[in-house]
């Protein structure tokens, strides 16, 4: 019988301290059920959202996961078993399975799906063909409505979702400005992204550098909410839209935060503010794939990618996409 690591929930995490509330555990791997397909997991992508399943909190997105619990996040690999067939084995596969070398599931239930095995690093199934590629143009193109030679301010734009999104907004032709920590978030959104202006809110006044936007910010691609929301508000053209993807300044609470400071400007600018959810839009992928697709060959979308080696130092990988220590996409090579 085959060996599996996987991590487990056993409490609800402090902050960034997952060490205290996870466990590396192994199982005996039990024969599939009728319908199951089980998946030799190669990568494991590390997304802020996954944060507030470990949280008590039941007014989330998603229900929180048990105690005692495999840990959940989103799997990139071959499958090594099958009961299921519509994924005959060896199929390269990307799903929201568990933080294991295998990954049980049931494709309905789990997103599952065949991917394309021509593009030259799989990686880019996480990156710009994977689900933060589609927020990034779900959120960009339909919820913020960018048009071009509008402004388009991004935050966390130095994360995965955050530099899709300036690239997005860059390709349908919007002036961009990134938000992001430190001068080498910076220099890379510049250089590298193609971003109009880089705000390093570590050593700048975001509201005071916004305020300085002729004719005011007309979307804003929001990754953070909280303080970060509250500087953008007031800087806002009239009309303007807000297309809320994540609030990772409130993911570490376990109970709800209090709205925005500034919220009076939805009303003084009449802004429009929408929340959504990407799995709403797993149906669509489909339609996303060409265009995206079609960037990524031409070099119009990029991804850097901070690669982390073994399952056993998923923790650390993920301590650090929630802190920003890197820029990028942040995988888990799960077989060192």
């Amino acid at each position: 019988m085959t060996a599996n690591r996987f991590w487990q929930l056993d409490r609800h995490p402090e902050g960034h301290d997952f060490a205290s509330a996870l466990s590396l555990r192994e199982e005996t791997l039990t024969p599939l059920a009728p319908g199951e397909v089980r998946v030799a997991t190669d990568w494991l992508s590390m997304d802020a959202g996954t944060r507030m399943w470990m949280s008590p909190r039941t007014d989330g997105y998603q229900p929180p996961l048990p105690l005692g619990s495999k840990m959940a996040g989103l799997c990139l690999g071959r499958v090594s078993e099958s009961r299921d067939a519509a994924f005959p084995e060896g199929t390269l596969v990307r799903g929201f399975g568990r933080w294991a070398d295998f990954a049980t599931m049931v494709p309905a239930l789990s997103g599952l799906e065949a991917v394309d095995e021509t593009v030259a690093d799989p990686r880019e199934h996480f990156g710009a063909l994977g689900m933060n590629a589609w927020t990034a143009l779900v959120g960009v193109k339909e919820i913020a409505a960018v048009k071009p030679g509008e402004w388009l301010v991004v935050s966390a734009a130095a994360g995965a979702t955050g530099s899709l999104a300036c690239q997005v907004g860059r390709n349908l032709g919007a002036r961009v400005i990134g938000i992001a920590g430190g001068p080498d978030k910076c220099r890379y959104l510049r250089d590298e992204i193609g971003v109009e202006l880089a705000i390093d809110y570590k050593a700048e006044d975001v509201a005071a550098a916004l305020s300085g936007v002729e004719g005011g910010v007309n979307a804003y691609f929001d990754n953070v909410g909280g303080p970060m929301l509250d500087a953008v508000l007031p800087n806002m053209a009239h009309y303007g839209r807000v297309a809320v993807c994540g609030m990772v300044a409130a993911y570490d609470s376990d109970v709800a935060l209090p709205g925005p400071a500034q919220f009076d400007q939805v009303l003084m600018r009449r802004l429009r503010i929408e929340g959504f959810f990407i799995p709403d839009f797993l149906h669509r992928g489909a339609e996303f794939l060409p265009m995206l697709r079609g960037w990524l060959d031409s070099g119009a979308l990029r991804m850097r990618f901070a690669e982390t080696q073994g399952l056993e130092n998923v923790l650390d990988a993920y301590a650090g996409m929630l802190t920003g220590r890197g820029i990028g996409k942040v995988v888990v090579r799960v077989a060192a």
